[in-house]
């Protein structure tokens, strides 16, 4: 093995290995071609991925994985609550996505608790 692999672009992993003409993390599952890698970084463009490692853009819709706790709600939101017309953003301490759930109005969401629908 060598020490020089690239970590993960997906979850920073250490452990990374080369399977073929791709570079594979074994910790999250991510795959990807070295090739690839670098125009992407260089023009700028961020890669929001789901909880399984989907891309996201904007106008999708999304499922949410697990029940998540809303402030000043009782119920929350259950896992399974179908999501549409998402946004992507620059959000705080991790809420990428901007959306508005029935019943609860709009908010935020983290990535990693939602997958594409």
């Amino acid at each position: 093995m060598s020490d020089n692999l690239p970590p993960c672009p997906s979850c920073a992993g250490q452990y990374t290995y080369e399977l073929d003409a791709l570079m594979v993390c074994p910790e999250c599952g991510h795959e990807w071609a070295p090739a690839e890698e670098a125009p992407a970084e260089q023009a700028g463009e961020r890669e929001i991925r789901d909880a399984v490692g989907n891309v996201l853009a904007d106008g999708d819709t999304v499922t949410v994985v697990k029940a998540l706790k809303v402030k000043g709600s009782v119920s929350g939101i259950k896992a399974g609550t179908k999501v549409r017309n998402i946004r992507l953003v620059d959000g705080v301490d991790g809420h990428d996505i901007d959306c508005r759930i029935e019943g609860f109005g709009a908010m935020q969401l983290k990535s990693s608790v939602v997958k594409k629908a």
